[in-house]
């Protein structure tokens, strides 16, 4: 199984290397970057669409987008025709009759009609086929992100994964989900001779910690060349570490969370437990506390940067895992 990837295992590169293609003009860019735009994003400083571009642009990203989860609310504070800018999605669709589960999708280059056209078929016709039909009509740049994620809850359909991996140009390598899993990842695409980005998936304004390099005077040549598997995918940590140092970012912001704005909404992590936990935090009454406030993000950052909790998660995710590799590999 290790030698069918070769190929697909080159192209995952050190800084050190990415450097070399970077003075050859090569661009990079983080194709799957949240905001507080996101419901599931802690509003602060760092998360704000407008430090968050100053802060990718000053890092070196040649290319920056955002895709929030089924909102575009960061474009209309920054502009939606920024130099460096390319207009991005997640959209959430769950396609019952031909998937069985919901599936995550990173749209770009669209306009905001074009947007509203796919949050119809998104939300009324709930049919996968025709998202992915009115990209191609439309030209509109997609991946498929995570493709063995699951929402908690669901009932995964891992044959549909395999399925659906042949409609898309580029399939994604995240930072956010296990190693195993990006790694049937990456047989899919090599099978079915896809792209593959690499992305950290931030909901902490760590944009740019892992990134694809390809070539490209503008944004659609680059994914273009991307699609064709001319590009490289910088790594420089394990998943775990990665992981690990997100959490972290994550439980500071929690504590330094800022009044959301009306745009924005109420912060959700999407686990009904955790949400207790978060209102308990950033309740009032904690502002009294600030002794047993700081003591309480101590212990959480140490208990999140321990790398306990992601090997919780693996252990947790293991028979899933062993059956996603038996489908795969079938």
């Amino acid at each position: 199984m290790f030698r069918k990837l070769d190929n697909t295992k080159q192209k995952i590169i050190s800084s050190d290397k990415a450097a070399e293609f970077l003075e050859d003009g090569w661009c990079k860019a983080d194709l799957h970057v949240h905001t507080s735009c996101s419901y599931d994003v802690p509003a602060n400083k760092c998360t704000n669409p407008h430090d968050l571009m100053k802060k990718a642009i000053s890092d070196g990203l040649d290319f920056v987008t955002f895709t929030d989860h089924d909102t575009v609310k960061a474009y209309d504070l920054v502009g939606w025709s920024r130099e460096r800018l390319t207009p991005g999605v997640e959209l959430s669709i769950t396609d019952m009759e031909n998937v069985g589960h919901t599936v995550h999708i990173n749209a770009f280059e669209f306009d905001k009609e074009q947007y509203a056209d796919m949050e119809l078929i998104v939300q009324n016709e709930r049919d996968i086929y025709s998202l992915l039909d009115y990209f191609k009509s439309n030209d509109i740049l997609h991946v498929y992100n995570h493709p063995f994620w699951f929402k908690p809850g669901e009932k995964p359909n891992i044959y549909s994964v395999t399925e659906l991996a042949k409609h898309f140009p580029v399939i994604e390598y995240n930072m956010q989900d296990l190693k195993q899993k990006n790694f049937f990842s990456m047989i899919l695409a090599q099978r079915y001779r896809k792209g593959m980005a690499v992305t950290t998936d931030s909901h902490t304004g760590r944009i740019g910690r892992v990134y694809t390099l390809a070539q490209g005077d503008t944004f659609r040549e680059y994914f273009r060349n991307i699609e064709k598997g001319r590009s490289y995918m910088m790594i420089n940590e394990p998943i775990w570490k990665h992981i690990s140092h997100e959490l972290n970012a994550w439980v500071e912001l929690i504590f330094n969370m800022e009044n959301r704005m009306p745009y924005e909404g109420d912060y959700s992590t999407g686990v009904e437990a955790f949400d207790r936990v978060v209102n308990l935090i950033v309740a009032d009454n904690m502002e009294k506390h600030p002794h047993i406030t700081n003591m309480t993000m101590h212990l959480a950052q140490q208990f999140f940067g321990s790398g306990l909790p992601f090997l919780l998660y693996k252990i947790s995710k293991q028979p899933q895992v062993s059956r996603i590799g038996r489908i795969v590999n079938s």
